[in-house]
């Protein structure tokens, strides 16, 4: 199959679009397909990621990269392609003369170029044109524009009236979690397909990294080592959920011996010198590691004790998922996507948003019992074991994208 996909990143960015983006073009590449991959590319962020260009061009087997000319994103560390990626962009479809195309985050697409360059070429070459939801940007309005409620109206609605004016013109709109299906029809998205479409390397995350001392070894953290290690792993934003967690862990240090455990931070982001001023009495049981390359994270979640993340609009939550296969358990919001991989109270715990006590009464329960902690993260395990492989999720898209492709050639033979 020849297929085009578009993306709103790619590497060196980490995050869980990036990261999946390239394991699914690993699959792709190795069952025989041809794909043209399109990113932002990285020029203007050049300091941050001097090796961006390494990650373009044939970077696979039958995979070529093409880097889009780009602008500064809303969100610290990112890109987004520009209006002057039209031209290119459209020659790149004609000379390819894909099958299908797939945009991830078509939205961002639309406001960086302001035009529907994909579903132009699309309808020329009388292919399909899918569009995959994976980040929901109205929740995250008010994480980023911190106005009152009254004025959060006009630019909320805004982004709902693009939202349901982008997806509805495609052909289908993919998505891998209820939860947002279901916001997604009460929005007025009528194209949807749901699915099991993301996945993580089960082969790489597994309990058996835990090694004694790692971090003391790895990262000069001889004292953590002692310590019930609570793991912070995403972006450093405010729609991580970072407010509360500032505002509650104070709180933690002050009901729990300090000594007893240890936050270990991985990520970059907007926020960092916050975190770092409002945590800062807290430096000995604080450890920021920063920016950590993909192939390291199953080494770190391994070794900690228990995952924990205050994000509530998250659409599946892939850290979730490498926790559980690591074999530690998670406490998060009961919110957004995450909730269809955590059971409460089997695999992790689940606490009320916003709810301080809830989430210290929960947190304190995984630190002071180890073997609670040793069984919920089995059971997690247990939940991924025979779920959300590479295989099973590309040959799902795959499959989809089959179905689109032959509703297409049967509507203009």
């Amino acid at each position: 199959m020849k297929i085009a996909i578009i993306a709103s990143g790619f590497l060196p960015v980490i995050d869980g679009v990036t990261v999946s983006g390239f394991s699914r073009l690993e699959k792709l590449s190795q069952w025989g397909h041809q794909v043209l991959f399109f990113c932002p590319d990285y020029s203007c962020l050049e300091p941050l990621y001097p090796n961006w260009q390494d990650y373009t061009g044939n970077i696979l087997p039958g995979v070529r990269v093409v880097s889009l000319k780009s602008m500064p994103f809303f969100v610290d560390f990112e890109t987004n392609i520009g209006w002057g990626a039209y031209r290119q962009l459209l020659e790149e479809l004609r000379q390819f003369q894909p099958e299908i195309i797939h945009v991830d985050e078509p939205e961002r697409l639309f406001i960086g170029i302001w035009r529907f360059v994909e579903l132009k070429y699309a309808r020329q070459a009388g292919i399909p044109c899918v569009g995959f939801f994976r980040t929901n940007f109205l929740e995250y309005i008010e994480d980023f524009l911190p106005l009152p409620n009254l004025l959060l109206k006009l630019p909320k609605f805004l982004v709902k009236k693009l939202i349901t004016f982008v997806y509805n013109r495609y052909d289908a709109t993919l998505v891998s979690s209820t939860i947002t299906q279901q916001k997604l029809i009460q929005l007025g998205i009528n194209n949807l397909i749901y699915g099991n479409f993301l996945g993580f390397d089960r082969d790489k995350f597994h309990p058996t990294l835990r090694q004694a001392n790692f971090f003391a070894h790895k990262y000069g953290l001889t004292e953590v080592e002692r310590q019930v290690k609570l793991i912070f792993l995403g972006r450093l934003t405010p729609d991580k959920g970072w407010d509360f967690t500032l505002d509650t862990l104070p709180q933690i240090f002050q009901q729990i011996e300090p000594d007893k455990i240890a936050i270990l931070i991985v990520g970059d982001g907007e926020m960092k010198e916050e975190i770092v001023t409002r945590l800062g009495k807290f430096t000995p049981h604080v450890h920021l590691l920063g920016r950590v390359s993909p192939d390291k994270i199953p080494a770190i979640l391994a070794n900690s004790d228990l995952h924990v993340t205050a994000s509530e609009k998250e659409t599946r939550g892939l850290t979730i998922i490498e926790a559980f296969a690591s074999g530690i358990p998670v406490l998060a919001p009961r919110a957004g996507g995450v909730r269809e991989n955590i059971e409460d109270g089997i695999n992790g715990f689940c606490f009320t948003p916003q709810d301080k006590q809830d989430f210290i009464h929960k947190l304190k329960l995984l630190i002071e019992n180890p073997t609670l902690r040793q069984e919920m993260g089995l059971r997690g395990r247990n939940l991924v074991a025979s779920k959300y492989s590479w295989d099973e999720t590309v040959g799902n898209l795959l499959h989809v994208w089959q179905e689109q492709i032959t509703v297409k050639s049967t509507k203009n033979p």
